[in-house]
């Protein structure tokens, strides 16, 4: 029983799925699994079990190689993401952060 890293006294940890940081839970953003598909909970009032990534494409993309998120809310089969990464695509706040394609090589200038 040893203090956590997360931060304020008191406040309740979770681990997100994508990088294994343990964090508070208000730090992260809450997904559930509803008809096939991965989909935010930012009020954590779905119904069911949940699972917790930090807000950022980085960690899903991890989460993703990992399968960790069906994983984590025991299920099966695959799951479709995409109203996921349409909600982190609008929360971000570095520009263009894409998780689909490949990174995009710079031809630079040719001087």
């Amino acid at each position: 029983m040893g203090s956590s890293s997360a931060g304020v006294p008191g406040s309740v940890i979770r681990t997100c799925v994508g990088c294994g940081r343990r964090a508070a839970k208000s730090d992260l953003l809450r997904v559930v699994a509803i008809d096939g598909e991965i989909v935010a909970d930012p009020a954590a009032r779905s119904p069911g079990r949940g699972a917790y990534l930090h807000l950022s494409l980085d960690c899903l993309e991890r989460a993703r190689r990992r399968r960790a998120i069906p994983r984590a809310l025991r299920v099966t089969g695959s799951l479709a993401d995409d109203r996921l990464v349409s909600y982190l695509a609008e929360t971000q706040t570095a520009p263009g952060s894409p998780i689909r394609s490949a990174p995009v090589r710079s031809t630079g200038e040719n001087r």
